[in-house]
C-alpha cells in the first residue's frame, strides 16, 4: 500500500466519528449513473454517497480537470451528491475526490485510493447498449438431444452414417448414461419436445431459453455445423424420408437415408418453419430465445467443404472445396497444399482437428458477407430469435485485429436486423476490449461467477479436475477473484452476464459437491452421483439468484441431474425421476429474484461479519427503495451472524423480513421478521445453509 494512502487511512480510522469511510459508495448501476448506457454527445448524471454531514466537498474528476458536485438530498445516515457531465463519442473515464478537513481521497472502481489520481477509474463508453430485457433475466440452457423427445419420427437411426470412427447410434433407453465417446449417440430430443415442455419452463420462471447449436450437423452437440441456413431435420421435421442406412461401408456418400434427410429442401424448410413456430410460442409465453453460433469453424460434413461427399451432385448444391479446386467455396478455407485436388485434405483445422475446418474470413469477402447475412437471418422474421451466443469467439480469424473487426461488424448486423437482440460470447479471461468496443454485449461468466463460487462452496475446479482445500470456504480468495474479474464489465454488461453453475462443457455443480476429482472414463458414471450434497447445491442456487447478472440454469440442474465433465454432463433430463424439492427450491429462488428489483439491477456491497469469516459469504443488493441481505454459511456448523447492514441503506433501527432460509434439512419461504439494531443484524444461519432478508422503504422514492 502506498505510504500516503496508508497514512490517510490510519488517520481516517483513528477519526472514525469525523470521517465515515464505510458510508462512501458509488458504482455503475442506475442509482449512481443515469443513463447507465448513454448515447454519444449526451449528458450523464452521476451520483456519489457519503456519510451524513461527513465531508466538505465532493468532486467529479475527469482527465483534465474536476467539477464540484452538489449535495442534493440527505437520507438516513447518508448524503447524496450529484453532478452532470457531457460526454462525446469516446470512452469517458472518471473518478471522485472527497475533501474532509485535511484529508483528500479518491474513489474509483476499486474503492478508496489516495488523492492525486486514481488507478482504477470508472468508464463509460457512449453508444454501447445492452438489451434491457437481458439485465437480470433468468435463462435456461437446453442441450436439445437430451431434453425431451417430442417426435420419434425424426430420430437418428443406428448406422444412419459414419462419424469419428464409428456409426451413428440411436440410444433406445432414455435413462442410459452417456458413453465416454458420446458425440454420435442420439437419444431423440428435439424442438417438438421443447415445445411440449414450454409450460414447465414457463412455470419455472424462465425469461429466456439458450439453445446449444440447432443447425444441421452430424454430432449431438452440433458444434460442427454442416449448414448454417437450416435447422437440423433430426431436431425439426422429416417430411421426406427414404434411403438406406450404412451396413458395412464407412463412406457417407452411400448413407442415402442421411443424405435424403439433411439435403431435402422440404425437410430443411419444414424444420426452419418449426423453429419459427417454437420461437412464436415461446414469445407468447413471455420467453426469449437465444441460439448458438459457431463461426470460428464448421464441420467436415459442411456443404462448403463436403469432405464426406454428401452434397456431391445434389440438386441445387455446388461442389465442395474438398472435392474440387474449382469450388465456389475454395476461399472459405485455407489449404496448405494447392496440388492435392481432388480430395484435398490439407485444409486448416481448428486446433488441428480435421473434423473442424477453420473458416478463412481474411481471404474470403464472400464468406465474411455470408456469415453476416446469417447473423441477420435468424434474428429477423420469420424466425425472430432474440440473440446469439458465440462459440470460442476470441479464436475467430487469424489475428486479434481481424477478430475485433469481425465481431464489431457482426454485432452491428445483428442490431440492424433486431435492435433488441443480444450478442454474448463464450470467453475465458478479460473480455473488456470486446465489450467496450461494441463487439459483444456480455459473456458466459466463468471468471466472475462459475469459478469463484465453485471454489468457495466445493473447493472443486469447474471440470472436477482438481480439489483445492485452500480455496474451499475461503472468502478472501472469493472476493479477490470477484473484484479482479468483475472489472471487465460496463454498465448493463455485468447485469446481463450469463451466470451458470454448470453447462455442457463442465461438470454438473451437484457432482462437484462430492469432491471427487476425475472424469467419467476413469471414475464411471455412478461416481458422479455418490456423496453429493444437496444443501450445498441449494446454497449455490441461492447465490446464483441473488448475485449480479443473468442467472442461467443448465437443463436438469434444477431436477437433481449429476454428471462429470462432458460428455457425462449431457445426461438426459430425468422426466419421471425429478427431484421435486430441488425444482421447488429453484422456483422459489427465481420468484424472489424477479419480485425484488434490487436483485436484478441493484448495487452490490460485501457485508462483514463480526468474528471469523471462514465459510461465510455475506453481501447486500440494494437500490434507493429496497435492500436484500444474503448470507451463506458453508460451514458444517450453525453460525451466529452479527454484521453491519446499514451500509446497504438499511436504517439503523428497523425490521427486515426473511424471504427464504435453507439448510441441510431443506428450506422454507415462511417469512419471519428480524430486528436491526444500531445498524447491525444478528441472525442464526444453519450449517450448509443460507438466508435472504428484505428491507423495503415505507414510501417508494423516485430515482431521478
Amino acid at each position: 500500500m502506498e505510504r500516503s494512502l496508508r497514512d490517510n487511512l490510519i488517520y481516517i480510522l483513528s477519526m472514525r466519528p469525523v470521517f465515515n469511510y464505510k458510508a462512501v459508495y458509488a458504482d455503475m448501476t442506475e442509482d449512481y449513473v443515469f443513463p447507465i448506457e448513454p448515447e454519444p454527445n449526451s449528458s450523464v448524471t452521476l451520483r456519489f454517497r457519503t456519510g451524513r454531514n461527513n465531508v466538505d466537498d465532493v468532486f467529479i474528476c475527469v482527465r483534465g480537470g474536476r467539477q464540484r458536485m452538489t449535495r442534493i438530498f440527505s437520507e438516513g445516515l447518508f448524503d447524496y451528491y450529484e453532478g452532470h457531465i457531457n460526454i462525446e463519442n469516446e470512452p469517458f473515464f472518471y473518478h471522485f475526490e472527497m475533501e474532509s478537513g485535511n484529508i483528500c481521497l479518491s474513489y474509483g472502481r476499486s474503492g478508496l485510493e489516495s488523492s492525486g489520481g486514481c488507478r482504477d477509474e470508472f468508464k463509460l463508453v457512449p453508444g454501447i447498449k445492452t438489451p434491457e430485457w437481458s439485465r437480470g433475466a433468468v435463462m435456461y440452457q437446453i442441450f436439445t438431444d437430451r431434453f425431451f423427445n417430442g417426435d420419434p419420427t425424426n430420430d437418428v437411426h443406428s448406422h444412419e452414417y459414419y462419424y469419428l470412427g464409428d456409426y451413428a447410434e440411436k440410444v433406445e433407453d432414455w435413462n442410459y448414461y452417456p458413453d465416454s465417446m458420446d458425440v454420435r449417440r442420439f437419444y431423440g430430443g428435439d424442438l417438438k419436445g421443447v415445445m411440449d415442455k414450454l409450460p414447465y419452463i414457463k412455470e419455472l420462471g424462465v425469461d429466456a431459453i439458450y439453445f446449444n447449436p440447432l443447425f444441421v450437423s452430424p454430432s449431438n452437440h452440433k458444434y460442427d455445423s454442416q449448414d448454417y441456413d437450416h435447422i437440423d431435420p433430426h431436431y425439426g421435421v422429416i417430411v421426406e424420408d427414404g434411403g438406406e442406412c450404412l451396413k458395412d461401408s464407412k463412406e457417407n456418400r452411400f448413407a442415402t437415408k442421411y443424405i435424403k434427410r439433411v439435403t431435402s429442401r422440404r425437410n430443411l424448410e419444414a424444420s426452419n418453419e418449426l423453429f419459427a413456430e417454437l420461437v412464436k410460442r415461446a414469445h407468447d409465453a413471455g420467453i426469449r430465445v437465444i441460439i448458438d453460433g459457431v463461426f470460428n469453424h464448421c464441420g467436415s460434413f459442411n456443404k462448403w467443404l463436403d469432405r464426406e461427399k454428401i452434397y456431391e451432385n445434389g440438386e441445387g448444391y455446388e461442389s465442395g472445396a474438398y472435392v474440387s479446386a474449382d469450388s465456389p467455396y475454395r476461399s472459405f478455407f485455407r489449404f496448405f497444399d494447392e496440388n492435392r485436388w481432388p480430395d484435398n485434405d490439407s485444409y486448416d483445422g481448428w486446433w488441428g482437428h480435421d473434423t473442424l475446418p477453420k473458416l478463412n474470413y481474411e481471404d474470403s469477402p464472400e464468406l465474411y458477407s455470408y456469415i453476416l447475412g446469417i447473423a441477420k437471418k435468424w434474428v429477423s422474421p420469420p424466425y425472430n430469435a432474440d440473440g446469439w451466443r458465440l462459440d470460442v469467439a476470441a479464436d475467430l480469424g487469424h489475428t486479434p485485429e481481424f477478430n475485433h473487426r469481425f465481431w464489431k461488424d457482426f454485432r452491428s448486423a445483428v442490431r440492424e436486423a433486431n435492435p433488441d437482440a443480444i450478442v454474448l460470447a463464450e470467453h475465458y479471461g478479460d473480455a473488456e476490449s470486446w465489450i467496450a468496443n461494441g463487439e459483444w454485449d456480455t459473456v458466459m461468466n466463468y471468471d466472475a461467477f462459475m469459478e469463484p463460487i465453485s471454489w468457495f462452496l466445493t473447493g472443486m475446479q469447474k471440470h472436477s479436475d482438481e480439489y483445492r482445500s485452500d480455496l474451499l470456504n475461503n472468502p478472501d480468495a472469493f472476493w479477490c477473484a470477484m473484484r479482479a474479474h468483475r472489472r471487465q464489465f460496463l454498465g448493463g454488461s455485468g447485469l446481463a452476464a450469463m451466470n451458470e453453475l454448470s453447462n455442457h462443457d463442465h461438470s454438473r455443480f451437484l457432482t462437484r459437491t462430492n469432491h471427487k476429482v476425475g472424469r467419467v472414463d476413469k471414475l464411471g458414471s455412478r461416481a458422479a452421483e455418490e456423496g453429493v450434497n444437496k444443501a450445498v447445491m441449494r446454497e449455490a442456487v441461492l447465490f446464483q439468484m441473488t448475485w449480479p447478472g443473468a442467472p442461467t440454469i443448465y437443463y436438469g440442474d434444477e431436477a437433481g441431474l449429476c454428471g462429470f465433465t462432458d460428455p457425462d454432463n449431457r445426461r438426459t433430463f430425468p422426466w419421471g425421476n425429478e427431484d421435486f424439492e430441488l425444482i421447488d427450491f429453484h422456483r422459489a429462488c427465481i420468484r424472489i429474484h424477479k419480485e425484488n428489483k434490487e436483485l436484478m439491477t441493484g448495487s452490490m456491497i460485501p457485508l462483514l461479519n463480526e468474528g471469523s469469516e471462514e465459510g461465510i459469504l455475506a453481501f447486500a443488493r440494494f437500490n434507493r427503495n429496497s435492500a436484500s441481505v444474503i448470507i451463506l454459511n458453508n460451514n458444517d456448523r450453525d453460525i451466529e451472524w452479527n454484521g453491519e447492514v446499514w451500509t446497504a441503506g438499511i436504517p439503523s433501527e428497523c425490521k427486515v423480513k426473511r424471504l427464504l432460509i435453507t439448510g441441510e434439512n431443506g428450506f422454507t419461504t415462511e417469512t419471519f421478521d428480524h430486528q436491526v439494531s444500531g445498524g447491525r443484524l444478528r441472525i442464526s444461519v444453519p450449517k450448509t445453509g443460507g438466508v435472504i432478508l428484505k428491507y423495503q422503504t415505507p414510501t417508494p422514492l423516485e430515482l431521478y
